[in-house]
């Protein structure tokens, strides 16, 4: 049950043996993969094989965006930041980014693809938002957020809505220092939540949870340590069932305040199922074993550690119509014309 609620990185384009030897030690239920790990598409497709094959048969999960959040490159299709295709307003086109972006992951054998961004660029000064974000209208993120969803499970790969409960407004970045947000509670119902009570209700299968801080939601704790976000807002008000994935517990805003093992106990406990670690495996043993002496020392019911692991278990990549394009099918042209579609709508609207 430990193994499955953490998602580690790791090192390199291949699996040597001492990576093997620790994923299955650890059980891992998941890796998730960056541009250390891309090789060409043949090479790509092998890890993630390899990976599959370990007794965890982890899930195996990128962030491909698009914009400035592409992990894998040529002959994958660049699609634009999600500013342009929410500029165009137009659901059956995002719909069919999310198609493509997924078609062309499942090829090589990634399972869950972290999009869509559902946090409203709401904050023009925001250092790791912007441009990854649909819109500054929430009820165009909602819609394009969603569209891009559906695209994404119709494809073949599951999708993560992020940073709940979100990131646009913050002018700080997570991954170096801890943000705050000090929005009331009501302007935070009528612009950050509104996009994932949207995809809440749309059946959107894994959140993932904010290193930001929200007074009006809790003021002591994070989003991603929070009991009082994950499991009273998200999961008792908003009524999410699904897989809340905590975003990199190597990040700053946490590591800066407590180290892995801490930090691993505390969101669990907050209500989190599937905890990032994507550096450093061996953070990722402390981890494991802190959730170990938590749950033997009573500070960590083993009922909560049983329900994420089900949660995480219940996992399944969508099923696709047809037959899939293989890895020598790669680059797709209808891909690279929809790519260029996009580009020269928000061409015409800038000129």
């Amino acid at each position: 049950m430990i193994g499955r609620v953490l998602m580690v990185g790791v090192p390199g384009p291949e699996l040597d043996e001492t990576t093997r030897g620790t994923l299955t030690r650890l059980h891992a239920g998941g890796v998730i993969l960056f541009r250390r790990n891309v090789g060409d598409p043949g090479r790509l497709a092998t890890l993630c094989r390899e990976l599959h094959e370990l007794p965890a048969h982890p899930l195996i999960g990128i962030d491909h965006e698009g914009g400035r959040v592409l992990r894998v490159g040529p002959p994958f299709t660049a699609f634009p930041p999600m500013a342009l295709v929410g500029a165009t307003d137009d659901g059956e086109l995002a719909r069919s980014v999310g198609r493509a972006m997924a078609t062309e992951l499942a090829t090589v054998g990634i399972d869950l693809n972290f999009a869509p961004v559902l946090d409203v660029n709401s904050n023009p000064a925001n250092p790791v938002i912007g441009d990854r974000a649909f819109s500054d209208d929430p009820d165009v993120v909602a819609r394009m957020g969603i569209a891009l969803m559906h695209g994404l499970q119709e494809g073949g790969v599951l999708a993560c809505g992020k940073h709940f409960p979100g990131h646009g407004a913050t002018d700080r970045d997570s991954h170096r220092e801890l943000p705050v947000v000090r929005r009331d509670r009501s302007t935070l119902e009528r612009v950050e939540l509104l996009p994932f009570r949207a995809a809440i209700a749309a059946g959107i299968p894994l959140l993932m949870s904010a290193h930001v801080l929200y007074p009006a939601l809790d003021p002591e704790r994070p989003a991603t340590l929070s009991p009082k976000i994950l499991q009273g807002l998200l999961r008792t008000q908003m009524g999410f069932h699904g897989v809340v994935v905590s975003d990199d517990l190597e990040m700053r805003a946490i590591s800066d305040r407590h180290d892995a093992g801490e930090a691993a106990v505390q969101t669990l406990a907050a209500g989190a199922d599937l905890l990032l670690v994507c550096s450093d495996l061996g953070k990722a043993e402390l981890a494991a074993a802190a959730i170990e002496r938590a749950v033997v020392d009573g500070q960590l019911a083993r009922s909560v550690l049983a329900a994420a692991a089900d949660r995480v278990g219940a996992l399944h990549k969508p099923a696709t119509r047809g037959i899939p394009p293989a890895v020598r099918d790669l680059p797709i042209a209808a891909h690279a014309l929809l790519r260029d579609r996009i580009e020269a709508t928000a061409d015409a609207e800038r000129a």
